[in-house]
């Protein structure tokens, strides 16, 4: 197997060929009356008993991504997975999705479903917006694993903010993804064992884009949440935190894969710098999906940090 090689689309099973428990969840709703987005209904799965731990998606993805661990995870924990305001099944307000905005958003999230105080993995743009968080409201959270975030302003995310600020950026995108939803999902998440993937995979994540609100949505987190000026005010602000010799304010583990074409493994080594206090770890042979690509690896490193 080569690594992050793309199968053809017209190879895709129709069913993933690890098999997966997660559809079977019955779905609940919850509103969120958030400041920065309205009266907002999320959609969420929960599995298992014990203390809770809120499972966070990344971009273009949904709870959906948690499918391979949300069982194992299960067995210590009571798993809330949603799908984030604007993704998913959830609903998507024409508001701004600022990183500080989403940030607040997910405080409000927590105290919605009533679980203050929860352990926290979030996976990619969600692990960025969870460290912001954490350090406006650390008793929201008891501890946090960092999924392989973005979180330093490299350049593609200038020429993303720059090209998504053009009028006719968002046009042009909704054309290209509407062309073929399922396969445009299949060409831009990537695995290291892409042979994972499925076209129940590529119909789940397409959903939301299939709706305008959805693509519209997706548009402004592509050029508001990743925006370099606000990621440039977050690394300022860690920053000042290491200079003032300040760990930061929750117990944070930052894992990261040593290959990845989405979020440079850099970004890693970038935090682990900012962030002495943090627990750091490279994995290989994955992905910044690693819980997709890797799940027991994911799970012997998480579980030990959680207390399990």
């Amino acid at each position: 197997m080569r690594p992050f090689v793309q199968l053809p689309f017209r190879e895709l099973p129709d069913a993933p060929r690890v098999p997966h428990g997660y559809l079977g969840l019955e779905p609940r709703d919850v509103i969120v009356n958030s400041e920065p987005f309205g009266s907002v209904r999320i959609r969420y799965r929960v599995l298992g008993e014990g203390p809770p731990l809120l499972l966070l998606h990344g971009l273009m993805t949904s709870g959906y991504s948690f499918r391979y661990v949300v069982e194992p995870l299960a067995k210590s924990f009571t798993c809330y997975i949603p799908d984030l305001v604007g993704s998913g099944e959830s609903d998507k307000p024409d508001r701004p999705y600022s990183a500080p905005a989403y940030s607040i958003f997910l405080l409000e999230l927590i105290d919605a479903l009533g679980i203050r105080g929860t352990d926290v993995v979030a996976n990619s743009m969600a692990g960025y917006l969870a460290m912001q968080a954490a350090i406006v409201d650390p008793r929201a959270m008891k501890r946090l694993v960092n999924i392989h975030s973005p979180g330093v302003p490299l350049k593609r995310l200038h020429a993303l903010r720059f090209a998504m600020s053009i009028p006719i950026a968002e046009p042009i995108l909704k054309r290209i993804v509407r062309l073929d939803i399922d396969r445009w999902i299949h060409r831009n998440v990537h695995y290291y064992d892409e042979t994972l993937k499925s076209r129940e995979e590529c119909r789940i994540y397409g959903a939301p884009l299939r709706e305008s609100a959805g693509l519209h949505a997706f548009a402004r987190i592509l050029g508001e949440t990743l925006d370099p000026v606000d990621m440039q005010r977050f690394v300022e602000t860690l920053e000042d935190m290491k200079k003032r010799g300040e760990p930061f304010p929750i117990p944070l583990y930052l894992l990261y894969a040593d290959d990845d074409p989405m979020v440079p493994p850099v970004v890693g080594e970038r935090l682990r710098a900012l962030l002495p206090s943090a627990t750091f770890k490279e994995i290989k042979q994955t992905s910044h999906f690693m819980h997709v690509d890797t799940p027991q690896k994911f799970l012997d490193a998480a579980l030990p940090f959680l207390g399990n």
